[in-house]
C-alpha cells in the first residue's frame, strides 16, 4: 500500500467534461448531465483500496444525505483492471449495491477522465459549483486506516454545505491521502 497524497488542482479549475459507463445501470453519464445544480462532486475512488474501503459506508450515507440537494455526485474508478480486476464494472457494481451508492459510479477504462482531473489517489475528491469551477479538492476528513479518527466527512461535507449556501469555501484545504491510482503500463 503506497500513500499518495492528491495533486490538489488549482482552485477555479474548469471541470473537464466526461462521458462515462455508469457500472451499475450501463447508462452513459456525462458531466453537462448536472447543469443546472449548485455543485458537483466528483469522487476517485475504486473496490480494493484499503482508503476507500475505510470510508465507504459513509459515502453511501453521503450520497443519501445529499440526494435531494442541489448537487450532482459521480464516482470514478480508473484504476487498471488488468493489475486490480477488482475495480472491474462488475466489482464497483458489487460494492455500489453493499453501500448503498445513490450516485452514479462510473468506470474510466481510457483512464482519460483521471487524468483530465489530475486525480492521483482513491480517494480523491473534486467539488465544483454551479458553474463548474473547482472550489475544494482535498481530504474526505482526518480519518485515514488505523489512525483512530472516527469516519464523519467533515471537510468535504462543509465544503459541500459552503457552496450550497452560495459562499466562498475556504482556501485551507488539506489533500486526500490514498492508494495512487493503477495506471495502465
Amino acid at each position: 500500500m503506497s500513500l499518495t497524497e492528491s495533486t490538489m488542482l488549482e482552485l477555479g479549475t474548469a471541470a473537464p467534461g466526461f462521458a462515462l459507463t455508469n457500472a451499475v445501470t450501463g447508462e452513459t453519464v456525462r458531466r453537462d448531465d448536472f447543469k443546472g445544480k449548485d455543485a458537483l462532486l466528483v469522487m476517485f475512488i475504486c473496490a480494493h483500496c484499503p482508503f476507500v474501503k475505510h470510508l465507504e459506508a459513509s459515502l453511501g450515507k453521503l450520497g443519501a444525505d445529499y440526494a435531494s440537494k442541489p448537487i450532482g455526485i459521480v464516482a470514478i474508478s480508473s484504476n487498471d483492471v488488468t493489475t486490480h480486476p477488482a475495480d472491474r464494472p462488475a466489482g464497483l457494481k458489487a460494492q455500489a449495491r453493499a453501500h448503498g451508492f445513490t450516485f452514479p459510479y462510473l468506470y474510466d477504462e481510457t483512464q482519460d477522465v483521471a487524468r483530465a482531473y489530475s486525480a492521483a489517489c482513491t480517494p480523491d475528491f473534486f467539488l465544483f459549483d454551479k458553474d463548474f469551477k473547482l472550489v475544494y479538492r482535498g481530504q474526505y476528513d482526518s480519518s485515514r486506516p488505523g489512525n483512530g479518527a472516527p469516519v464523519t466527512g467533515e471537510d468535504l461535507r462543509a465544503a459541500i454545505e459552503t457552496v450550497l449556501a452560495g459562499k466562498p469555501v475556504s482556501r485551507d484545504q488539506r489533500p486526500s491521502i490514498g492508494c495512487n491510482i493503477k495506471w495502465r503500463a
